[in-house]
């Protein structure tokens, strides 16, 4: 293969190294640069094309030229560096096809897309030219006489120009992606970090001023800082801002004086919510931001502000149900002291054997987002129907007659209809519409001999049969009135000897997992000391 004269002037591959202005300021010197690929398996050819391109600039930023001497070489080098943007690739090297084939490998093995390859050959006849423009994704296809300094520097540019569009339409695809997870339950704060990640990273790519940057908020009157997104070199960075004490320091000034700061270098922009909060946005951009830009910014922040304050107000709203859940069931146990604390170690089981029941990957259907985050709190509710129970039912503290026994399993019917027509009210699952499948089905048995519907097996909502489980396990465990609390040795026995007939077998295999390997919820054990059971 032969290397090309090598000339000094417009038409040559060489250009003077006394031509080339080493001027670059501080600026530019700090900029990440274009990583480039030269492979080939001439030597002449690697310093011919480094001489030519070297000194090139594109969006003031400089390059990085790296080389491989073989395909293999240019795979793995594409493998350690999947952010280089230009491959200038010989067609015959070790074979007269090994860059055609490195070309797949490229596109199918490493999936990448986006970096930008132009093949050069010495040999044009080896390859049909159409053929390699129509199979291959490649920028373009040259011979290696072709390619002058002049040529060689459009070929490039033209390149980054497209590898950069590419990355743009990457970026912004990644970003549309976090906006829609986020925007699809915007009132978690983990979406509202998603959306704001995701806006984050559109708003860098629209206003080309880089992928780094990061969004901090003041969450409380301690003025502690949280970071609600980051993208880029800050993605991993946390409320401490560990090796990053300069970008702290100007956050807070920020923060202070509640004005922007713009100094060449970074940006730093304040923007204040209606309901009090602040935020600050820092972008690492290549130049100065305009006025435009700073208007860009600040509406992005308005809108992350209004979003914020909704969050709020929906978390507000999110307590006042949890309180008037527990209101409810405070009024349920104000007449049985002894129960009080029941209902919250039954919040806390509920929750983590329904979380158990995840990790089990049981009932995958029925344990949604919604059930998850709401069936320990509709769990306190599962007796309110006591409320309609006579004291002297109640209170007794011996076995009760059959007639007592049928106006006190009636609870569940009371407490189930006193849920279900509040719930009718809210749309959607709620603590109520849980509570009230609760209430009604956390004494119905698996094998239909509970009460008060005589429903078996999945006809008894989900919720429903972990209650009834942890109902029986908690009063087993502690005192009550009319029994001493059980050794958890007996309370096992009791549970897994009723699996299949009275309990769920997976809610009982997902309690007896916990039990045994001692991970159940703190305060859910009995703090008086157990007997054997009668």
């Amino acid at each position: 293969m032969s290397t090309p004269n090598l000339k000094h002037d417009d038409d040559a591959w060489l250009v003077d190294d006394d031509e080339v202005d080493h001027g670059a300021g501080p600026a530019i010197a700090r900029k990440k640069p274009w990583k480039i690929l030269i492979v080939d398996d001439e030597k002449d050819v690697h310093t011919a094309t480094r001489l030519a391109i070297k000194d090139i600039r594109y969006k003031e930023r400089h390059l990085e030229l790296l080389s491989a001497y073989s395909s293999a070489e240019g795979f793995e080098a594409m493998r350690a560096h999947p952010d280089i943007a230009l491959v200038l690739l010989d067609v015959v090297m070790e074979t007269d096809d090994a860059g055609l084939k490195l070309v797949n490998r490229i596109r199918h093995e490493l999936h990448n897309q986006i970096t930008r390859i132009v093949l050069r050959t010495g040999q044009p006849g080896q390859a049909p030219e159409q053929k390699v423009i129509l199979e291959y994704d490649i920028n373009d296809y040259k011979t290696k006489t072709e390619l002058t300094v002049q040529k060689l520097f459009t070929t490039v540019i033209s390149s980054l120009r497209a590898h950069e569009n590419l990355l743009s339409i990457e970026k912004n695809r990644q970003g549309l992606g976090k906006i829609l997870e986020g925007a699809a339950d915007f009132y978690q704060m983990n979406s509202l970090r998603e959306f704001s990640s995701g806006v984050l990273k559109q708003i860098g790519t629209i206003l080309d001023v880089g992928i780094d940057g990061i969004l901090c908020v003041i969450k409380n009157a301690n003025a502690e800082l949280e970071v609600l997104a980051a993208t880029g070199v800050y993605e991993t960075l946390d409320s401490r801002f560990h090796h990053h004490a300069l970008l702290a320091d100007a956050i807070r000034e920020a923060f202070v004086e509640k004005a922007n700061i713009s100094r060449h270098g970074y940006e730093v922009l304040y923007i204040s919510s209606r309901n009090g909060c602040e935020f600050v946005m820092h972008f690492n951009p290549y130049m100065p931001l305009d006025g435009i830009e700073h208007a860009l910014l600040e509406l992005f922040c308005q809108r992350l502000s209004a979003a914020y304050d909704n969050l709020l107000l929906y978390q507000q709203l999110r307590i006042s149900q949890e309180a008037t859940v527990v209101a409810l069931a405070d009024l349920a146990e104000y007449r049985d002291q002894d129960t009080g604390e029941h209902v919250l170690r039954v919040q806390k089981l509920t929750d983590a054997i329904a979380q158990e029941l995840t990790e089990m990957n049981a009932y995958p259907d029925e344990l949604s987002r919604d059930v998850m985050d709401m069936i320990g709190m509709a769990a306190i509710l599962h007796d309110v129907g006591k409320v309609g129970t006579p004291d002297h039912i109640l209170f007794k503290p011996g076995k009760l007659d059959p007639q007592e026994r049928i106006v006190m399993e009636h609870h569940a019917t009371i407490g189930a209809q006193i849920l279900l027509k509040a719930s009718q009210m809210v749309k959607g699952t709620s603590y109520l519409s849980l509570g009230s499948q609760i209430a009604a089905g956390h004494h119905e048995h698996f094998d239909g001999n509970g009460y008060p519907l005589k429903q078996k097996g999945g006809e008894i909502p989900l919720p429903a049969r972990i209650v009834a489980v942890v109902d029986v396990f908690d009063a087993l465990l502690n005192k009550r009135p009319y029994k001493e609390p059980w050794s958890m040795p007996d309370t096992m026995t009791y549970i897994k000897g009723r699996s299949g007939t009275q309990f769920d077998p997976h809610v009982v295999d997902a309690l007896t997992r916990m039990v045994e390997e001692g991970r159940l919820p703190p305060g859910c054990l009995s703090i008086a000391a157990p007997i054997e059971a009668p």
